[in-house]
């Protein structure tokens, strides 16, 4: 890259409230700065259902309120990369930030890493996790529906996650370690009031038993020592949410910055400031008495304008300047297309009009569409139940929006029994270039055969060779695509948090797709065997775009590999047999589950294993 592409006055570090405050706050300031996030923009907010306390907006959703965020942002013309920071170097006045999709300068640095739920470590927590103990009430929720639910915890989100669990639970018993909930009144009220809570004080979870789900407890209390034993009635299993604080994604900068005894940046309260000039810390990732939506966003305010006399300085020093944002005065279009695929794709949701897509995401997915290499087919694999209409709806009006990128190809009746598999799906295959005959239309229903899989030296990819495409001609080229398949595949509707996932699947599988280092792609190329990958996810799961994002982007580089999610709310059977009761899951070769949120290296470390 040349100084002027790859020289930011700013890099935030984390796409939370805090991160996307503070780059709001720069890019107004007509300054240059990059958001770069690993995961789906909003953090933890984004598992928050329900948000009556920030000031100004009466209700909302998290993902709604951050998606606001980021396009504001945007509209001042903040830029954002999806990638992995893997380190960084602070010496300097100029410093780099190094990620997956290579390397950032910039004078200044806001952390926004943001923090993960922390593990209490009774018995059997680490055993069942997955299959019954859990610790997001929005992403695992819905599998607990009829069934009796503990909440270990005594703050806010135990509190908040207690009410909507009742949303799905037989009942639910808070067990609150001290003597009082540390919430608002507010919030209290909502957890006695409710019938369908217990609450108990002075309580700690000792023990989770059982077979191959979680079937008994055991709690006491502290200043008894009367000890309760649970046991799930007509064997049936039970849940165990978590919700005992935060742990600060701190790994990143350790040896670093200055941390404190639990792990927190150590930070200047009044200005944000880390010990390492033009290093800040915002939101969760520093000490603080109330993590809230509302903290973050100010932390991120404070850390972007002390920031800004810092950027002042470096510039005056050095006599370097980036190039000033691009400003955005329509707030219902993207910024400009994206120098790398977007951290996040938004989620879907109705247009005023009907539909699938709305103003804002049909805007956004022209840039994202226009960079396509190869042209791709869906192959929408149908059966008799209302949703495979839905799905072939979805995925018709999708591609309506590709530009000629996407074609649909519907195979139901015998066809589709004969190709097996859970159904309804999708799956996805590149358009690659042969000499054949010279269509300019054909239709797949009265002229293509479908080919049977054969099993090859790549691991059984199907390559279904055709003369057309339907709704897609070649005209001119002499030329007619043949169907590769990508081992990309979606089993349900992926809306929701998976469009995320699905959209930049689709981008990875046609190229030029999510930059990855050279370390990496080394990785993916050196898998010498098949490797099937199955993912069991659930649309509201805020941790499951990674995972699907990660496993089927080393698919699409690698042939030998396939990726295969499934919405577990179509597909029963599957958390049945693996005795599932959160989410992503993650299936390789059939082997024993692994679960919870993976990146492209922690899923090479599994398949390695």
């Amino acid at each position: 890259m040349s100084d002027k592409q790859d020289l930011f006055d700013a890099v935030v570090i984390g796409g939370g409230p805090a991160g996307l405050t503070a780059a709001l706050y720069l890019a107004r300031a007509r300054y240059r700065v990059l958001v770069i996030e690993k995961d789906k923009i909003g953090g933890q907010a984004t598992t928050t259902d329900d948000v009556v306390n920030y000031p100004g907006i009466e209700r909302t959703s998290g993902e709604a309120l951050t998606r606001t965020m980021r396009q504001q942002a945007l509209n001042f013309g903040a830029e954002f990369l999806g990638a992995e920071v893997t380190g960084i170097d602070v010496a300097g006045d100029v410093k780099v930030v190094h990620t997956g999709a290579g390397d950032r300068r910039c004078f200044g640095i806001v952390l926004a890493t943001g923090a993960a739920p922390r593990a209490v470590g009774f018995a059997g927590e680490e055993r069942f996790k997955g299959r019954g103990v859990a610790y997001c009430a929005t992403c695992d929720g819905e599998f607990f529906t009829g069934l009796d639910v503990f909440v270990v915890g005594g703050g806010l989100a135990a509190a908040d996650e207690s009410v909507f669990l009742t949303k799905y639970a037989r009942h639910v018993t808070l067990l609150v370690r001290g003597t009082e909930l540390k919430a608002p009144k507010a919030n209290i009220e909502d957890v006695e009031s409710n019938p369908k809570i217990t609450v108990l004080y002075n309580t700690v979870m000792d023990e989770v038993t059982g077979d191959s789900m979680p079937r008994a407890a055991r709690y006491h209390n502290t200043v008894t020592n009367e000890v309760t034993s649970y046991q799930a009635p007509d064997g049936k299993t039970f849940g165990t949410f978590v919700f005992v604080g935060l742990a600060p994604a701190t790994e990143l900068v350790k040896n670093i910055v200055e941390l404190d005894g639990q792990g927190y940046v150590t930070a200047d309260p009044s200005t944000m400031a880390t010990a390492v000039p033009g290093v800040y810390a915002a939101g969760d990732v520093r000490p603080k008495a109330l993590r809230q939506v509302v903290t973050a966003t100010s932390d991120g305010a404070v850390a972007a304008t002390e920031l800004e006399r810092h950027i002042a300085a470096m510039q005056t020093l050095t006599g370097l300047v980036p190039k000033a944002p691009v400003r955005e005065l329509d707030p219902t279009t993207t910024s400009q297309a994206p120098t790398a695929a977007p951290a996040d794709a938004p989620s879907v949701a109705p247009a005023p009009g009907g539909g699938y897509f709305n103003a804002d995401i049909r805007a956004q997915l022209a840039p994202l569409f226009a960079r396509f290499e190869n042209p791709l087919t869906l192959r929408v694999v149908m059966d008799g139940q209302p949703i495979a209409a839905e799905l072939k709806g979805y995925l018709t009006e999708l591609a309506g929006l590709s530009g000629g990128k996407v074609a649909i190809q519907v195979v139901d009746g015998a066809d589709a029994q004969a190709l097996g598999g859970l159904t309804p799906r999708v799956d996805v295959f590149r358009q690659e270039l042969e000499t054949g005959t010279d269509p300019a239309y054909c239709d797949y229903a009265q002229h293509d055969e479908l080919r049977s899989a054969q099993d090859d030296e790549t691991g059984g990819r199907l390559t279904n060779s055709s003369s057309c495409v339907e709704g897609t001609g070649i005209a001119g080229s002499g030329q007619s695509p043949a169907l590769v398949d990508t081992g990309l595949s979606f089993g349900g509707v992926p809306g929701g948090h998976e469009f995320n996932s699905f959209v930049l699947g689709l981008y990875n599988a046609a190229g030029p797709g999510q930059p990855l280092d050279d370390a990496t792609k080394a990785r993916i190329a050196s898998i010498d065997k098949p490797v099937d990958i199955r993912i069991l996810v659930s649309l509201s799961c805020t941790m499951c775009p990674e995972t699907v994002m990660a496993s089927q982007h080393i698919a699409a580089l690698n042939p030998g590999v396939t990726a295969k999610a499934y919405d577990v709310a179509h597909f029963p059977g599957l958390r049945e047999q693996y005795n599932v009761m959160s989410v992503p899951c993650i299936l390789i070769d059939d082997q024993e589950p692994h679960f919870g949120k993976k990146s492209v290296a922690q899923m090479l470390d599994l398949i390695g294993r």
